[in-house]
């Protein structure tokens, strides 16, 4: 599909490029692509509110934010009032007219030794 999201499938280990697939063909997610770059989003419905959120990205860092303002305006053409993103700390310097909200974190369970 997109060789550029490889590297965010491999280092976030939520997805592979299958369930992508997938999700793109089912309407859940969305596929912005471009010349240099692609970007996965999807719909997140909350009591209170509807969300773009932008969950892959790879290419480079200029076509990437380049489909800021075409998915926001489609996310709002469906009712979204924010766009939220999961990603690498170095997106919080990058992305100036964002805010950062918060933190994500992940536990990983190992197995115990004895």
């Amino acid at each position: 599909m997109c060789d550029w999201l490889q590297p965010a499938l491999d280092h976030s280990g939520t997805h592979d490029m299958a369930d992508i697939e997938k999700g793109v063909a089912s309407y859940r997610f969305q596929l912005w692509v471009g010349d240099e770059g692609a970007a996965v989003t999807e719909v997140v419905e909350f009591p209170k509110k509807r969300t773009l959120h932008v969950f892959l990205a790879g290419g480079k860092l200029e076509q990437i934010q380049d489909f800021q303002e075409s998915a926001w305006t489609w996310g709002q053409s469906i009712g979204c009032t924010e766009m939220t993103l999961a990603g690498r700390l170095g997106w919080a310097r990058t992305l100036k007219d964002w805010e950062q909200t918060g933190v994500m974190m992940r536990y990983t369970a190992r197995e115990e030794t004895t």
